[in-house]
């Protein structure tokens, strides 16, 4: 029977994390022999995953050689896609950026087009990269809607028309082989934004934090919970849709999803805006909301600080409920009238318990949080060790009977 830590997968997975970065160390954390290890690693060093770099030398001895995950033989491609706007680009496995374009791409206008029109964009970024096709390793797409993970499909997407039950995976599949010319074998991993920007951001900054929670405010409202170092989805992807938690004393305020009084008609960017637009300010969206934070707008600053004690609200109950370290605002409303007003709601109203060891914080990442969270999604799920024994079978040469050569 297979002991723990004894396949070439698990000793990445060692590599990977920084629990062994030596061959003494990987013998000493599995308990394998030296040739063992060895064995494993040739493994990884074949498909590409390993580098051997120079350590640190003791003073009399041998200069010490140490192992690390090789992020440039492989890329990910990643998509941040939000209602009226998407990023995408080509980045290494570890996230760094190596062709990006950014630029307008209506949700509304359904998934066939969408999808079709990133798979035009991937394809330009690889060549703007110099990157071929084969060196494409996975997809990962971060969506504004509640996503069933397992299955990459949005569910009941409230701003997202077209898209509930849409089979994302396979299309982004089909508009990679027509536009990039890979294959139908390339993953494709899809997510909700608040989960895939707290990915991200978690990994970045706040790596030791086992409990993390990031609540983007932009167009809607919605959370992304990182719960001892993994993204908490619930039973299907509805977790963190904090926008949809109603408020008692707004009864007659409609929602986009139908329902009245959900602090997303309230204290989204989109609320936000058309309460501007009641008051002879032009403003359509979060981003027009922002640019007037940015310059100090009195009615927009007003707007704002009210709009997080709404949100603040909620946020006491979440904070309540999970007591993270670390409490994220993230989006267009992520600045200082918003998130004071926030702030104040919170101490005023959670137990000291619940707070005493919170950071209220806003995005380190900024607006590449999506792209760094998709492409965290794709890489752990490929590297880790099941998936990766079972991509290094997969890549091996069949046996050929006695006699036959290749």
């Amino acid at each position: 029977m297979a002991t723990p830590w004894n396949t070439a997968g698990h000793l990445l997975e060692l590599i990977r994390t920084g629990q062994a970065g030596t061959r003494g160390e990987l013998q000493r954390v599995t308990g394998l022999s030296r040739s063992t290890v060895g064995q494993r690693l040739d493994q990884l060093f074949s498909a590409g995953w390993l580098r051997e770099v120079p350590g640190n030398q003791p003073t009399g001895g041998r200069p010490s050689t140490r192992l690390e995950f090789e992020t440039r033989h492989a890329v990910v491609l990643a998509a941040d896609l939000d209602t009226t706007y998407a990023r995408a680009a080509v980045l290494d496995l570890a996230g760094g950026i190596l062709a990006e374009h950014s630029g307008d791409l209506l949700i509304e206008d359904g998934p066939e087009l969408v999808l079709d029109r990133l798979g035009v964009w991937f394809a330009d970024l690889l060549t703007a990269s110099g990157t071929a096709p084969t060196a494409v390793c996975g997809v990962g797409l971060s969506l504004p809607g509640p996503v069933d993970w397992s299955s990459g499909r949005v569910v009941r997407p409230p701003i997202m028309p077209g898209w509930d039950g849409y089979p994302v995976p396979e299309r982004m599949q089909r508009s990679l082989g027509r536009h990039v010319g890979t294959g139908p074998a390339v993953p494709v991993l899809v997510d909700n934004d608040a989960n895939l920007m707290g990915l991200g951001e978690q990994r970045d900054s706040f790596a030791d934090c086992s409990a993390f929670v990031l609540v983007k405010v932009s167009t809607g409202i919605g959370a992304g919970v990182v719960i001892d170092g993994r993204v908490f989805r619930g039973i299907d992807g509805g977790a963190g849709d904090l926008g949809h938690i109603r408020l008692g004393d707004q009864p007659d305020v409609r929602c986009m999803c139908g329902s009245y009084g959900c602090l997303a008609a309230i204290a989204s960017g989109r609320a936000l805006a058309g309460q501007l637009a009641a008051l002879g300010v032009p403003a359509a969206s979060g981003a027009d909301v922002r640019a007037y934070l940015d310059a100090d707008h009195p009615d927009a600053v007003r707007l704002a600080r009210e709009a997080g004690r709404r949100c603040g609200e909620v946020l006491v109950t979440v904070v309540t409920l999970l007591n993270p370290g670390v409490l994220m605002i993230a989006g267009d409303l992520a600045e200082t009238h918003f998130v004071t007003g926030v702030r104040e709601l919170l101490y005023q109203r959670a137990l000291p318990r619940a707070t005493r060891n919170l950071q209220v914080v806003t995005s380190q990442l900024g607006d590449r949080a999506g792209l760094a969270g998709a492409t965290a999604m794709v890489v752990e799920h490929l590297y880790a060790p099941d998936q990766a024994d079972a991509r290094l079978a997969a890549a091996r040469p069949p046996l050929l009977p006695a006699g036959e050569s290749l």
